[in-house]
């Protein structure tokens, strides 16, 4: 019997880098009535509350709801979750669990790593990344690279590697350079590096610690379940999962789970 849900977030519960749609918060909000509710992907917090929470809030989410909801960010390196104090959702309440950032040297390397591995091979795109926005960003226990900076628009994102093979050609180079280091793909543009040991097999094993659940009580959802995809090593470690394409995937799926037909 499964007592988890656990979700990839871009391409799984939104289109990349945008709240969630309604549906979607609607069936998760039907889903904290019966499950433990474990959002798992790259992001940084902030991104979890704004994609996920908000909207969760907005669309009628109790804060004794909340209280089954764990957010495991950067891969599961950061893990978080609401303890209320009360009635009012208050964001002041989410605490910190625990957290296992790289260090500043670590940061320091990989940033240039994978900023040579883009520029040598012509795919470093600093003139279309929006004023202020970032290539490459410092998720404390992880970095990122997104190729069109953070704030791209969704087309631009969807378009610039559909079949992973820039990616594919930047991770190759950085192997090279900085070989102390693993490189996963993720979402539309991204490339999540960190140190080995740390991707989401790590989030997973402290998610199944923390929760006090078994691996076969887990259900996994994720859009990147192939070799060198971000969710491929939850499917190596043998939890169940689904893949899916799209959020309009995953509310079919959990539209299923929950027995809901209109």
């Amino acid at each position: 019997m499964k007592k988890v849900l656990s979700f990839d977030i871009d391409q799984t519960l939104n289109i990349a880098k945008t709240p969630i749609p309604d549906e979607i918060a609607e069936l998760l909000i039907r889903c904290l009535n019966h499950y433990e509710i474990a959002p798992i992907s790259g992001q940084k917090f902030d991104q979890f509350l704004i994609q996920i929470v908000d909207r969760l809030v907005e669309n009628g989410a109790t804060t004794e709801q909340l209280s089954h909801l764990h957010l495991f960010v950067a891969q599961g390196t950061q893990y978080y979750r609401y303890e209320p104090s009360g009635d009012q959702y208050d964001r002041a309440y989410w605490k910190q669990v625990y957290n296992y950032p790289l260090s500043d040297e670590q940061v320091k390397k990989i940033t240039e790593t994978i900023e040579q591995a883009a520029r040598e091979l012509d795919l470093w795109e600093q003139d279309k990344v929006a004023e202020g926005d970032e290539i490459i960003e410092n998720r404390l226990s992880q970095v990122t690279f997104s190729a069109l900076g953070q704030k791209a628009g969704t087309e631009a994102k969807y378009a610039w590697d559909p079949d992973c093979k820039k990616r594919e050609k930047i991770v190759a180079r950085c192997k090279e350079l900085a070989p102390e280091f693993d490189y996963e793909i993720g979402g539309t543009t991204s490339i999540n590096a960190f140190i080995p040991g740390t991707n989401k097999v790590f989030g997973m094993t402290h998610l199944l610690e923390e929760l006090n659940v078994s691996k076969e009580e887990v259900l996994y959802f994720g859009d990147m379940t192939q070799p060198g995809g971000n969710d491929y090593p939850v499917v190596e470690m043998g939890v169940d999962t689904i893949t899916v394409r799209s959020h309009e995937d995953t509310a079919y799926a959990l539209r299923g789970i929950l027995g809901v037909t209109e």
